[in-house]
């Protein structure tokens, strides 16, 4: 089976996108143009303007507090194949786990903060022992990707 989130991490980026733009078009009306006058509804353009930026700035910070990274996962073939990226305001460095079938030894789910944070921690047999991947954050895969995927991982796991 074969799945991504890449529609979450490009609405993501539309919305962000979005926002930019409202933003810029407010600062271009209310301080380039001046086609507002102040006060409205007894609110500054200086109060007004600090509250949209605040409220920009935790739409753009979102996903960097909740570690959203673009994930793809394959079990098609003999190896379980785990691509991801972070998805926040710069892109992340690419990374890829591939491990074989066979050699899958299980994986770690770890949730922080009430679900906030998700991750999983995956774990291949080799001839030194048990190695440990870093983790790949799984906060940005729906509820339906997220179950599929620790399905996935457990029909793999040995069951010693």
């Amino acid at each position: 089976m074969t799945f991504d989130n890449s529609k979450t991490i490009i609405s993501l980026r539309i919305r962000l996108f979005v926002v930019t733009v409202l933003l810029l078009a407010w600062l271009a009306v209310v301080y380039v143009a001046r086609l507002i006058e102040f006060p409205v509804f007894g609110i500054s353009d200086t109060i007004a303007t600090i509250v949209l930026v605040a409220i920009y700035l935790l739409i753009a910070l979102w996903p960097m507090f909740r570690n959203f990274q673009y994930v793809f996962f394959s079990d098609d073939d003999e190896y379980i194949v785990l691509r991801y990226f972070f998805a926040g305001l710069t892109g992340g460095k690419k990374n890829s786990i591939t491990i074989e079938k066979r050699a899958f030894a299980g994986y770690k789910y770890v949730s922080k903060y009430s679900g906030f944070v998700k991750s999983l921690i995956l774990y291949q047999k080799t001839g030194q022992g048990i190695a440990k991947y870093p983790p790949v954050y799984i906060s940005a895969l729906s509820r339906e990707q997220c179950n599929m995927l620790l399905q996935l991982l457990n029909s793999y796991t040995p069951k010693d």
